[in-house]
């Protein structure tokens, strides 16, 4: 991992609400949850979900498939393993 995508990933990490997010996609099934269902579960609105989801994509953290009108998102944990790699490191 190099020093931005470390920075990315911390950065969206850092802040309560993605952290919560990605952790409720790692307890989830391989299925992954729907952007409502999060938003429901974390107690935000849609748009502020929105925004930290789109956050959490960018860094990495998770993926999103589009299923008819519903968008399924699924935590990607070898994020995290590469992090703790790149911490070691330096």
């Amino acid at each position: 991992m190099e020093k931005k995508k470390a920075r990315m990933v911390m950065s969206a990490l850092s802040q309560e609400t993605r952290l919560a997010v990605f952790t409720l996609l790692r307890s989830a099934d391989d299925e992954g949850m729907p952007a409502g269902a999060i938003s429901d579960a974390t107690k935000t609105s849609p748009t502020a979900m929105s925004a930290h989801l789109a956050i959490l994509s960018q860094a990495g953290l998770v993926k999103s498939k589009k299923i008819g009108r519903s968008v399924i998102y699924r935590a990607v944990p070898r994020v995290i393993d590469d992090l703790a790699e790149f911490l070691k490191s330096i």
